[in-house]
């Protein structure tokens, strides 16, 4: 039988067409989404016909499910008619942090985290909602219905039927979900949008058959609930108890399963859902392999270039620390900072070392998030490297010594739309667990590497000094 799994993240639209029985991917198509952080819903769509349409082409046979990973915590607003009411606002557009900070203010940071798992920043919905609220009044009484990306998606591979559905996972990052109860909370929506009270998607089960597709090609497929790209991509990984994912893509986002929901009033761990009816505490960055292509771009070379130059260097980067908050910073909650690198002097001014500071740096931060993980009461038995920035060289040589733990590489593969596909085929078959998958890869141990040590605390003392935290 075959499955496809769907990727709708930030930057383009992946395919894979997966045998269900082996978890081989048989076929596969990208194809790619514009830049910004508010984007045409339309666009997401088009990529998606194109890389499914290619993908299914070479599929040796019929796809009998399909599911949507996609980007999580995007405004998709849609009026009456089910046509958009303005671009989505996606998770990196920071222009509702003062509005993150009212709702802060209002309600306090314990009680929300109680609430909702989450201490609201500019990434989560409810508060792109809130800034619609307040700054485009005519276009929020419009707005009659609120989906996530991966909904959106979902819907129009249906048909855009009258009703819409969403996971538990991907709704765990909107603002107004209770993980404890697993049900909306209607009344936080309705007061971030100044009383407006519009309607929210139905809550499936991770195994679902939520809707039959109508898209030519695969017509008649069983659609899966979807869900979120960290809930799919845990879910494609097969996480076991002390499996902590540190994912180094376009945002940085480390995460735990977890068997009981947590409430973070700190806002570092946000208090997701799984894929799974599990929990799935997690620290997001906006800054990860974006901090490596820059600092090659600066240093005149491509990624593979910058991984010999930092390994070229000692660690420590001769002195040099690289705050690598480029995009502003969602953990810390810093929206408005910028990239700093202290230490530089005459000596410690090379190439290697700034290779290597961008590595250490980008590094650091993610160090920062498996202690806030740990800090929750999460196991932490081993560290599972994935996304782009994994793939590099200097990355998988320097992260065991900064993590403090093994590190295991994953072969490289498109995890998000692995996990959809397996959610697809868990759809379809009405089993009670998901299949299991085999994940192949490579082991860095740690062994007796305690380098780490000094380039974290210095890392710390520059976040210090510059930001006062």
């Amino acid at each position: 039988m075959l499955v496809l799994g769907i990727d709708s993240s930030t930057q383009s639209t992946k395919a894979l067409v997966v045998d269900a029985d082996s978890g081989e991917v048989v076929a596969e198509a990208k194809a790619s989404h514009p830049d910004g952080t508010e984007v045409n819903p339309a666009a997401w769509w088009e990529a998606a016909q194109s890389a499914i349409g290619e993908a299914v082409a070479q599929a040796p046979g019929r796809i009998e499910a399909v599911s949507v990973g996609g980007q999580q915590h995007g405004m998709v607003a849609l009026d009456e008619r089910g046509e958009v009411v303005r671009d989505a606002l996606l998770w990196n557009d920071t222009r509702s942090a003062p509005q993150a900070a009212e709702l802060t203010e209002r309600h306090g940071a314990k009680e929300l985290a109680s609430r909702t798992g989450l201490v609201p920043v500019a990434s989560f919905t409810i508060t792109k909602l809130a800034w619609l609220a307040q700054n485009e009044p005519a276009n929020a009484d419009r707005v009659a219905q609120v989906l996530l990306p991966h909904d959106w998606v979902g819907w129009q591979l249906a048909g855009r039927p009258e009703r819409t559905w969403t996971d538990h996972g991907d709704a765990s990052g909107t603002g107004y979900y209770s993980p404890t109860t697993g049900e909306w909370l209607p009344e936080m929506l309705a007061e971030a949008m100044g009383g407006r009270t519009p309607k929210l998607p139905e809550l499936l089960a991770p195994n679902a058959k939520a809707a039959v597709a109508t898209l030519p090609g695969i017509e008649g497929a069983t659609i899966g609930v979807g869900t979120g790209d960290n809930m799919a991509a845990a879910l494609g990984l097969g996480l076991q108890p002390g499996d902590v994912v540190v994912s180094l893509g376009t945002s940085g986002a480390v995460f735990v399963p977890a068997e009981q929901p947590s409430a973070d009033e700190t806002g570092i761990v946000a208090g997701f859902c799984d894929a799974t009816g599990r929990y799935l505490p997690l620290v997001c960055t906006l800054n990860a392999a974006r901090v490596l292509s820059s600092t090659a771009q600066v240093l005149g070379t491509d990624l593979e270039g910058l991984s010999r130059l930092a390994l070229q260097a000692e660690p420590g980067s001769g002195g040099l620390s690289l705050l690598p908050y480029l995009e502003g910073e969602r953990t810390p909650n810093l929206p408005d900072a910028t990239g700093t690198l202290t230490g530089l002097t005459g000596a410690n001014m090379t190439p290697q070392n700034l290779a290597r500071a961008a590595v250490e740096g980008m590094l650091c931060g993610m160090a920062d998030a498996i202690d806030a993980l740990r800090d929750t009461g999460a196991e932490v038995r081993r560290v599972l490297l994935i996304g782009g920035a994994a793939r590099s060289e200097a990355v998988q040589a320097i992260a065991p010594g900064l993590f403090g733990v093994d590190v295991h590489i994953p072969d490289p593969a498109e995890y998000v739309a692995l996990g959809a596909a397996k959610q697809a085929a868990w759809a379809h078959s009405g089993a009670d667990t998901p299949p299991d998958w085999p994940v192949a890869g490579t082991s860095h141990p740690v062994g007796d590497d305690t380098s780490g040590t000094a380039v974290r605390a210095a890392y710390a003392a520059a976040r210090h000094q510059v930001h006062g935290i």
